[in-house]
């Protein structure tokens, strides 16, 4: 999924000059998602011992910088990521299948909404 993100982001770059004529591009709610399923993967990846540091939490933050520099909509995204992060935070202490599903689940999920939005707006 890391190599998807850095491609939605590139694409995303070359699509901000048209998209920031609009208040909001067609594709922002889909990022809200992937930013929330980002917090997500960044705790429950911690957990499940996946030794992977600050890898979601790096990912998110790259996404973040392409797409909104700065303002609400940038305000928004973090709080998205926030969001996925402590909604597993107040649920979990350890790793259980449950979180190891919701990591397969999020996996997926996120890669698709990166490959939609990579085919759909990259120029």
């Amino acid at each position: 999924m890391s190599r998807l993100l850095t491609i939605l982001a590139l694409a995303l770059c070359l699509a901000a000059g048209s998209a920031r004529a609009q208040a909001l591009p067609p594709y922002d709610r889909d990022l809200q998602r992937l930013s929330e399923i980002l917090g997500a993967l960044h705790f429950l990846r911690g957990i499940c011992g996946s030794n992977e540091g600050q890898k979601w939490r790096t990912e998110a933050q790259a996404l973040i910088d392409a797409e909104a520099p700065s303002g609400a909509r940038r305000e928004a995204m973090i709080a998205s990521f926030n969001r996925g992060y402590r909604s597993f935070q107040q649920s979990y202490r350890t790793c259980t299948p449950a979180a190891d599903f919701a990591i397969r689940r999020y996996l997926e999920e996120g890669a698709k909404i990166a490959r939609e939005i990579t085919a759909r707006y990259a120029n």
